[in-house]
C-alpha cells in the first residue's frame, strides 16, 4: 500500500535530501533513524573526525550565493559601468547555481517519477521565470532564502535528535564474552543468550542479563533518571546501558543485543516519528489539494487578463503569476508542523518521557479520566519495614536477631524485606526450621522456640495476640517466642515521593476523574488512595477485573482515558485505554511494548511534564498554522492585484517558514 505524503529524508549529517508534497512512499517505510554517538546506527566504530567540517560544508553554497548576490545588488545600485549585459547576467547565474542547481535536480528527479506539484518544481519555475523576465536579483534571492530555510530546518532536526540521543545514547560498542577459556572482545550483536560477559569498572553493560557475580553497584541514570547507584545481588536482573561502578562483574545474558531494554526503547523512539498526529495529517491532506489549485490560479493570473484588460502586458502578468507560485508553496506548514511534533518528542525524551507517536502526544493533552495501578506506579513496589513493635519485655534489640535467624531460611519477598534490617549485624543461626504451608515458619534459635508467620500460625500454637493487630491493613509478620507473643513487624510498600503532588497536579490540569485499581487487597488499596487524595479505588482485582472497570468507563463517550501501569497484568488495560502509560524503568517488557507512553524514570510526576509538553507543542503548532495561512492569504491577494513584488513573496513563503521553524524550535528550549 502506498500513500502520498509530504516527507523529509535526511542524510547522516541531518541534511535534507528529499522533500516532496506528493512523494509516493511505502506505508511501512522506516522513520528517521537516530544515529549513535558516531553518527551510525549499526553499533560499529567508524571514523567521523570530519563530522563537524561536513556540517559546515552545508552552509558554503548559501554563503557563496549570498556574497555574489550582494555584490551584484551593490553594482546595480552604484550603476557600475562594466556591470552590464552578459557580465551582469553571468554574475547572477553564478550566484544562482550553488543554491539553485540542487533544487532543479530534485525537481527533475521528481518529474521523472510523475510528481509535479513539489516545492522543488514550484521554486524552480518561479526563479527561472524571474530570470526569463530579467528579474535576476529576485530569482537568486528566492532560491537563496529557500536554501537558508532548509538549513534552519536541518539544524532544528539535529537539535531535536540530540535531545533524544542525550537520553538514549548508551548503547555499548564492545562486549567481553567468555569463549574457549578466556574473555574475548566482540560486537554485542554477536553475543548469544546464556553466554557469560565481563564488565569492568566504568564500562557499560552491553546486554540484558542476570548478575553472575556476588554483587554489583550500577549507575542506571541514563535509563531511569535515578542518580542514586543501584545495588544488586546474584541472580538479579541487569539492564543494558547501566554503568558498572565497583569491581569487575560477570553477567549471564538473557536477551540478544537487539532485544535489550535500551535497544528496544531506542527503537520505540525511532518509530515515534512514523505515527503522525491528526493535525499533521490534516495539513498534509490540505496541502495536496491546496498546492495544485494555487498553481492553476497562477496560470489563470498570467493568461486570463488578456481577455479582460485593455493594456495587457504579458511580462507584467507573468511576474504576478511567478509571485503567486512562490507564495503558494506550503513550506511553512508542511515543514514546521512535523518539526513541531519532532521538537515535542525530543523535549519529552530529554525529560525521560517516550511517546511512541505524535498522535499519543495529542491524545494525552485531552485526557480527562486517569486510571492507575498501585504497586510500582504510585508505590515503589518494594517491601520495607514500616513498624516494629514488641511485647512481654522483649526489646527491638533482643527481638530482631531471633526473627532474622528464622527469616534467613525463607525466600519469600517479605522475608527479604525483613533481612534488609541492619544487614551489618551478625545473624544468629537457626536450626530445626520447619515451614507450615500458608502460615509461616517454626524453628529453634539457641534454646528458644521461635514461631514466625500469620494469625493462623499463632492460633495453631495457642499464642494469644493483641487486638490492635486486627486494625492494621498492611502485611504483618507475627512472632511468638517460647509460647508467648513477642511482637510483630509491619511490612509496607513505600509510596513514591512525588505521588501525592502528582495526583493534585492531575486535578489542576482538568483531569476530573481519578481512579486506582489494584490486585493488592482492598484495605491496603483504600488506605493508599486515601493518603494520595484519590476518591475512587478498588483492590483485590484480577487483570480481567481491571479491564472490565476500564471498559465500563469507556461506555461514556466523553471520557478520554489514560491508564498508568507497570506489570504484565496491566498490559490488557494499557491496550484498551485511549492512552496507555507504562513505568518503563522497572516495568515489565509486555507493559512497555503495549503502552503508548513510557515514563523512563518511574516518576509519576513525569506524566504532568508530558501533559505540559503536549499542550505546549499543540499551542506552537496552531500558532504556526495561523501565521502561515494568514500571511499567505494577504500576500496572495496583494500579488494578484500587483501590489506585491517578489521580495514580499519571498517573505510570505521562506520568511514565514523560517519564523515557523524558529517557533517550533522553542519547544526544545522550554523548561517543563
Amino acid at each position: 500500500m502506498t500513500n502520498k505524503k509530504h516527507i523529509h529524508q535526511y542524510d547522516s549529517n541531518g541534511k535534507q535530501i528529499c522533500c516532496s508534497l506528493e512523494a509516493k512512499i511505502d506505508a511501512k517505510s522506516p522513520p528517521i533513524l537516530l544515529k549513535d554517538e558516531h553518527g551510525d546506527d549499526d553499533g560499529h566504530n567508524h571514523d567521523h573526525s570530519n563530522g563537524g567540517q561536513n556540517t559546515w560544508k552545508e552552509y558554503f553554497p548559501a554563503i557563496i550565493s549570498f556574497v555574489l548576490l550582494m555584490a551584484g545588488i551593490a553594482m546595480d545600485y552604484f550603476d557600475v559601468a562594466f556591470f552590464k549585459s552578459w557580465i551582469r547576467i553571468g554574475l547572477y547565474i553564478l550566484a544562482y547555481i550553488p543554491v539553485g542547481l540542487p533544487v532543479i535536480k530534485e525537481a527533475f528527479n521528481a518529474l521523472m517519477k510523475g510528481e509535479i506539484f513539489t516545492e522543488f518544481f514550484l521554486m524552480s519555475i518561479a526563479t527561472l521565470g524571474a530570470f526569463a523576465i530579467g528579474e535576476y536579483p529576485e530569482g537568486v534571492a528566492v532560491m537563496l532564502f529557500y536554501a537558508v530555510g532548509e538549513l534552519f530546518q536541518s539544524a532544528a532536526v539535529r537539535r531535536a535528535k540530540d535531545n533524544i540521543k542525550a537520553l538514549l545514547d548508551v548503547r555499548p560498542k564492545i562486549a567481553s564474552v567468555f569463549r574457549n577459556g578466556s574473555f574475548v572482545e566482540v560486537n554485542p550483536n554477536e553475543v548469544s543468550v546464556d553466554e557469560t560477559i565481563q564488565v569492568k569498572v566504568g564500562e557499560k553493560v552491553p546486554l540484558d542479563g542476570t548478575l553472575f557475580s556476588e554483587k554489583a553497584s550500577l549507575n542506571t541514570a541514563a535509563l531511569t533518571g535515578e542518580s542514586k547507584p543501584q545495588s544488586i545481588q546474584t541472580g538479579e536482573n541487569v539492564m543494558a546501558g547501566s554503568i558498572n561502578l565497583e569491581g569487575v562483574i560477570e553477567i549471564k545474558t538473557t536477551k540478544l543485543f537487539n532485544d535489550s531494554s535500551v535497544a528496544r526503547i531506542l527503537e520505540l523512539v525511532q518509530n515515534a516519528t512514523s505515527k503522525k498526529a491528526e493535525t499533521e495529517l490534516l495539513i498534509r491532506r490540505l496541502a495536496k489539494v491546496y498546492t495544485p489549485i494555487v498553481v492553476y490560479l497562477a496560470i489563470a493570473v498570467c493568461f486570463l487578463p488578456f481577455f479582460f484588460v485593455d493594456d495587457y502586458v504579458f511580462q507584467d502578468w507573468l511576474y504576478r503569476a511567478l509571485i503567486f507560485l512562490v507564495i503558494s508553496c506550503p513550506c511553512a506548514l508542511v515543514i514546521s508542523i512535523p518539526l513541531g511534533y519532532f521538537g515535542g518528542l525530543g523535549a519529552a525524551s530529554k525529560n525521560g518521557i517516550l511517546f511512541k507517536g505524535a498522535t499519543y502526544m495529542d491524545k494525552l493533552k485531552e485526557v480527562n479520566t486517569m486510571v492507575m495501578d498501585k504497586t510500582g506506579t504510585v508505590t515503589k513496589g518494594v517491601f520495607k519495614i514500616s513498624q516494629i513493635k514488641t511485647f512481654n519485655d522483649w526489646s527491638e534489640k533482643s527481638f530482631m536477631p531471633l526473627l532474622l535467624a528464622i527469616e534467613a531460611k525463607s525466600t519469600h519477598p517479605i522475608a527479604k524485606a525483613i533481612m534488609e534490617y541492619q544487614k551489618s549485624e551478625p545473624v544468629v543461626e537457626a536450626t530445626e526450621i520447619k515451614e507450615i504451608a500458608g502460615k509461616g515458619l517454626v524453628g529453634m534459635v539457641g534454646n528458644k522456640k521461635v514461631v514466625v508467620g500469620n494469625q493462623k500460625l499463632m492460633q495453631q500454637f495457642n499464642i494469644t495476640t493483641p487486638s490492635e493487630i486486627e486494625d492494621i491493613v498492611e502485611s504483618n509478620v507475627l512472632v511468638g517466642i517460647d509460647g508467648a507473643f513477642a511482637g510483630f513487624v509491619t511490612i509496607a510498600d513505600e509510596i513514591k515521593s512525588d505521588a501525592k503532588e502528582t495526583i493534585a497536579a492531575f486535578k489542576k490540569e482538568g483531569i476530573n476523574f481519578i481512579m486506582m485499581l489494584s490486585g493488592d487487597k482492598d484495605s491496603i488499596t483504600q488506605k493508599v488512595a486515601s493518603l494520595l487524595g484519590i476518591a475512587n479505588a478498588k483492590g483485590g482485582l484480577l487483570p480481567e477485573n481491571k479491564l472490565n472497570e476500564v471498559e465500563t468507563l469507556k461506555q461514556d463517550p466523553k471520557r478520554i482515558i489514560a491508564f498508568i501501569g507497570d506489570g504484565i497484568n496491566d498490559a490488557p488495560v494499557l491496550a484498551a485505554s485511549d492512552v496507555g502509560i507504562a513505568m518503563g524503568a522497572m516495568g515489565s517488557d509486555v507493559a512497555i511494548e503495549t503502552a503508548d507512553v513510557i515514563i523512563q524514570t518511574d516518576q509519576p510526576s513525569k506524566i504532568i511534564t508530558g501533559i505540559k509538553i503536549a499542550k505546549s507543542t499543540q499551542r506552537v503548532i496552531w500558532q504556526n498554522i495561523y501565521l502561515a495561512f494568514g500571511i499567505k492569504v494577504i500576500v496572495l491577494i496583494m500579488g494578484a492585484g500587483g501590489l506585491a513584488t517578489m521580495w514580499e513573496a519571498v517573505f510570505a513563503d521562506v520568511g514565514v517558514a523560517l519564523l515557523a521553524i524558529l517557533n517550533a524550535v522553542r519547544i526544545q528550549r522550554m523548561n517543563f
